[in-house]
């Protein structure tokens, strides 16, 4: 690994093609949160399933986002329980992971889950409003977004249930008081719904910060609008451009994929 990392012995060598795959892919998705300003010290987590396994992938604990590598990523179970690790203080935020392990438990068609405390996503999560029509951004979510009430710091293992519950089938959550979640079938669409959704929130604060009067499409154009972003009947957001963003990372510093 580069100067000014943690040295780790790699894991590659004892890994499948495809989980080394997935740590590759989640290491890259911590390192471009923390570039797109969306990290929280070393707080927040995002977490990935080993495809054909029920084992996941998640960041060690007090470790910055940019420092996060391929082999530095910690197996665990559903419960958060370490199956593997380069190193044994390699520990985990088992409170941390009990958001993640509700969506992992519950949505067996979601690979990666992402949660943030981003200062736009948690002013918006401030309001009762909730995220409003009113940018081309936000369509992308018109009747696609969960909201879950706020319980107190997500440690106790019974409010997985409520997360479920509220959160269903959709890939974005605003969790009141706290901030977001987005979830995909892949890396690249969690972190590219993230990316999208954090920018409407950006928008709608700047836009409610003006003291006037919002301009709101009607209903027809916002159904229109959310037809139209339908990632069902589109090609997948984030999937495409996933290349890219690891070529940019690579370029930046591609200690990630060690």
């Amino acid at each position: 690994m580069s100067i000014g990392r943690v040295e780790l012995p790699s894991l590659k060598s004892r890994c499948s093609e495809v989980e080394w795959e997935t740590r590759v892919n989640l290491a890259a998705c911590y390192r471009l949160l923390e570039r797109m300003g969306l990290s929280d010290l070393t707080n927040t987590h995002t977490s990935a399933r080993i495809p054909g396994t029920e084992h996941f992938l998640i960041n060690p604990y007090h470790w910055t986002f940019d420092e996060v590598t391929a082999s530095s990523l910690v197996k665990i179970d559903i419960e958060g329980q370490i199956i593997d690790r380069a190193a044994d203080d390699l520990d985990i935020n088992p409170a941390g992971y009990v958001i993640h392990s509700a969506v992992h438990q519950a949505r067996p068609d979601v690979q990666c889950v992402i949660h943030t405390h981003t200062r736009a996503g948690t002013a918006l999560s401030a309001l009762k409003c909730g995220l409003l029509p009113i940018s081309q951004k936000a369509m992308r979510f018109h009747g696609r977004i969960a909201y879950h009430q706020y319980e107190g710091p997500a440690i106790n293992l019974e409010e997985r249930a409520r997360l479920q519950r509220h959160l269903g089938d959709k890939n974005a959550l605003i969790l009141f008081n706290h901030g977001l979640l987005t979830c995909a079938s892949t890396t690249a669409e969690a972190f590219n719904a993230m990316l999208s959704l954090d920018r409407a929130c950006q928008i709608q604060i700047d836009a409610m910060s003006c003291n006037t009067e919002l301009e709101t499409p009607s209903e027809e154009i916002q159904n229109l609008t959310a037809r139209l972003f339908d990632p069902t009947v589109r090609r997948p957001y984030g999937v495409k451009e996933w290349p890219a963003m690891l070529r940019m990372l690579d370029r930046k510093d591609p200690s990630f994929r060690d």
